[in-house]
Parts: C-alpha cells; structure tokens; sequence
C-alpha cells in the first residue's frame, strides 16, 4: 500500500465515519452515564436498608429485644453499618455500636426528587474523604416500617466508580461493535461505490475518447444506482460530443481548403463572366445577369463559410458613434437592391451613442435586415433603447415567422436557415459577434405577426448615452 494511498484512507469517509460513530455512541454513554450511576446507588442504598430490616428481626426474637454486643458487632459487620434504627407503628428498635461516629449527611430516600437524588451521586462521587451517612428509607418489604442506618460513604463511591468503569468498558465494545457494523455496511452501499465512480471520473479525464474508462453502471435501484447511470451516460454525451467536434474541425479544416481553392475558381469565372456581359447577343445578355448573380452568390457562400470556420474571432474595434446614423446605412442598403417594396424604417433616437466594433454591428444588423426580406417581410424597424443593464437595439419584421425547424435549430451552423438553400451559417456569426462583445443576440417573439430579434450590449460595452428627445 503506498503513501498516498494509506493518507487518502486515513482522512477518507470511511476512516471519518468509524470515528464519529465511536465518538456518538461514547456521548449517548454521557447522557446516561449520571442516571445509571444514580440508579446503582439508590440500589446499594435500598439493599443496606434492607439488610438492616433483616438483621433487626434478630432483637425481636430475643425476650427483652437485647442481643449480646459479640452478636450486635457481627450483625453491624454482616449489613456494612455503624448503627440500625427501624421505626415501627408500636416500636422502635435500635442495633448501635457503644460510640457510634458523628452523621457527616443525611439522605431521606422517602421524600428525595430525581434530580436531588442525581446530584447526590454526583456529589458523593467527588468527594474526597469517607463520610458518614445516615439514610432513611422505606423498607423494601413492609412499607409501614421506616429504615435509618449510619454508612460509611467510602464503599459506596468505589463501587460507583467501579460501575462507572463497566460501564464506560461496556460500552465502548458496543461502540466499537456498531461502527465495525457500520463501517462495513456503507462501505459495501456507499463509500465502494462512490471510490468507483470517483475513479471512473479520474481515468475518464486523462482520455475521455477512451471507451474502456468509462463507468459501467450497477443494476442498483437506489440513488447510487441512479448516479452511476447518469455518470455514465454523461460520459457517453460527451465522448459523442469530442468525437463530433474532432470530426467537425477536420471537415472544417478540408472546407476551408476547398472553398479556398472554390474562391479562385469562381473568381476567374466572374472575370469571364463580366466579359460576357459585353456580347451584342440577346441571348447572352439575358443569362449574364442570372450567372453574375449565381456566381455572387457562390463567392458569398464560401467567404461566410471561411470566417466561420476561422479559429479565432476577428479582432473586436470599439469606437463610440451614433447608432441612428448606422441604422440609416443599413436602411439604404436594404432598399437599393430590393424591388419589392421592402424598406428598413429607423426608431433610433438620433442622439443614442454606442460603444462597440461599428462595423461588426453593421453586419450584424444588416444580416437581421435581409433575412428579413428574404423570408417574405415588407418592412423591418430597428429600435433601441437604453437602461442600466445596458443597451437593447430590437430588430422588428412584419413576416410569416420562423417555421419551428428553423426556431429549434436557430443558431447552429447549417442547420438553423429560414429559407431553402440557406446555410444558417448567418445567425451563428452574428451571435458570435454579439458574444465577443460580452453580448448576446435572442429571438423574442417569431408569429404570424412578425419576428422580434433583441441585441444586447452590456453596460461596460453599451451605449453611453442617451439621446434627449425621441426622432421624429
């Protein structure tokens, strides 16, 4: 056994346990300790009493209730007392030594309370030399004879203490015997397990991809049994998870390669392209155009799909300006090419600064904008508005809404498009934008009454001020 490994059971659960459980059972032996002892002594008290009732009926078989002193001294000796008086209904008899010694205490049995009687015990087991005691009590076997005898207090406490001692030996074997018991049993239900789990836990840690670290769990029905099966299918998500992501950036890492390549390949096709566009054919001028905009559409393809699947974040900018005035630019961009009617109308208050990369929140809004006319919507307002939290710029539409396909999967990459062809690859920048900012970007409402997107811009990185009047 190493070092390591005696330490970790030493200051372990189990260890801990066996501890406590000596410890409890010898504190519940204190709280009863005091009440045993009381009782031990009011038993040796009430059997002196009773030997003295018994060795009185030696005077009372005698004519003149007399007895010889060589009689009286064996009769003292046999009870362990220095003087017997009894009280009877017509009598009293009484059995003495010539010089009984002086009363030290008194002790009446018949009226004393429990507590009283406890710290009697307590006192006479702390005294230091041998009193002299004088007891009365009721006669154990007719109650109308009264009992007083003069004891000496020595004997008593040792016997006391030498209760107390058995006591005290007694029931430090149960403690030992019930944290053995103990012991084994919650290391057999509970601490096994758990040094089981704890080093499933460690070894899945140096290699999680490996399938052979990985906790197998018990058929147990209890909360250990159910820990166990959430251990392990937790270290299953997340192998699954490693693996997807390990293949997800070697598929990445080949897409950057080919869109790269794709880049060149359809740069020199605009270029043919645009000389095309020169022909005098009708023919040629009416698929120029589709072509042009096929080929646009490829390059913007791969160039989203390159800044997705770079590393790093690009490098955030932050400049302070008017955040209407970058709303204005996105509202001419939205109408130029649209012939739809669609139009971007502008709710910022004209005097709003924010604090951000400008360029990066364009892109942000205007790709908000044209999923917008994409998805069908004939107008789209951006407002904002400022508190302590920080800024809020809300992206309204009058659209048909997300379809739930798109609303379960919003932010993944290639899954979450709203349109057929889309990659999604959109609104996960976007809110990689917004994240790198200490920000984030959330759906608030997507219905058959439009769709609602909220930017938000935390305090330290929001807008720092507000404009004094609304835009008219």
């Amino acid at each position: 056994m190493t070092d390591a490994t005696s330490h970790r059971i030493a200051g372990g659960l189990s260890a801990r346990l066996l501890v406590l459980t000596v410890a409890f059972v010898m504190a519940s032996v204190l709280l009863i300790f005091v009440p045993s002892v009381t009782r031990e002594r009011l038993t040796y008290l009430k059997d002196r009493l009773d030997a003295a009732r018994l060795a009185i009926f030696a005077l009372e078989a005698t004519p003149d209730n007399m007895v010889s002193k060589e009689l009286a001294d064996m009769l003292l000796a046999h009870v362990g007392t220095h003087g017997i008086v009894v009280h009877m209904a017509d009598r009293t008899l009484m059995l003495a030594q010539n010089m009984p010694p002086s009363v030290d205490a008194t002790y009446d049995l018949r009226n004393e309370t429990m507590l009283q009687t406890m710290g009697d015990t307590v006192a006479t087991l702390f005294q230091s030399g041998n009193r002299v005691i004088r007891v009365l009590g009721i006669s154990p076997k007719d109650r109308a004879v009264t009992v007083e005898v003069l004891l000496d207090e020595a004997p008593l406490r040792r016997q006391l203490w030498e209760f107390g001692a058995r006591v005290f030996a007694v029931s430090f074997v149960i403690s030992l015997i019930t944290a053995a018991l103990l012991y084994f049993t919650l290391q057999w239900l509970l601490v096994a397990p758990l040094r089981r789990m704890t080093a499933s836990m460690m070894a899945f840690r140096g290699n999680p991809e490996d399938e052979t670290r990985a906790i197998r769990p018990s058929q147990r029905n209890d909360e250990v049994g159910l820990a166990e099966r959430e251990l392990a299918a937790m270290q299953d998500a997340v192998r699954q998870s490693l693996r997807q992501k390990e293949r997800l950036a070697a598929l990445g890492t080949a897409v950057s390669k080919i869109n790269h390549d794709l880049r060149g390949i359809l740069s020199t096709a605009r270029l043919t392209s645009d000389s095309l566009a020169g022909s005098d054919s009708p023919e040629v001028k009416r698929v120029v155009p589709a072509l042009l905009a096929a080929i646009d559409r490829a390059v913007a393809l791969c160039t989203g799909t390159l800044n997705y699947t770079r590393d790093n974040a690009p490098p955030l900018r932050r400049s302070r300006f008017t955040l209407a005035a970058l709303t204005d630019e996105i509202a001419g961009a939205a109408a130029a090419p649209n012939g739809n009617g669609f139009r971007v109308v502008n709710e910022v208050p004209p005097g709003l600064i924010a604090h951000a990369d400008r360029d990066q929140l364009f892109r942000v809004l205007e790709n908000l904008t044209r999923n917008a006319a994409e998805c069908g919507a004939r107008m789209c307002t951006i407002s904002a508005a400022q508190n302590d939290a920080g800024l809020r710029v809300a992206v309204t539409d009058d659209g048909p809404g997300l379809p739930p396909k798109a609303r379960a999967h919003l932010f993944t990459p290639f899954s979450g498009s709203a349109r057929p062809g889309g990659t999604g690859l959109g609104l996960a920048i976007a809110r990689e934008l917004m994240r790198a900012h200490g920000g984030d970007i959330v759906l608030e409402q997507s219905d058959a009454k439009g769709t609602v997107f909220a930017l938000i811009l935390p305090a330290d990185d929001g807008a720092a001020s507000r404009a004094p009047a609304a835009r008219p």
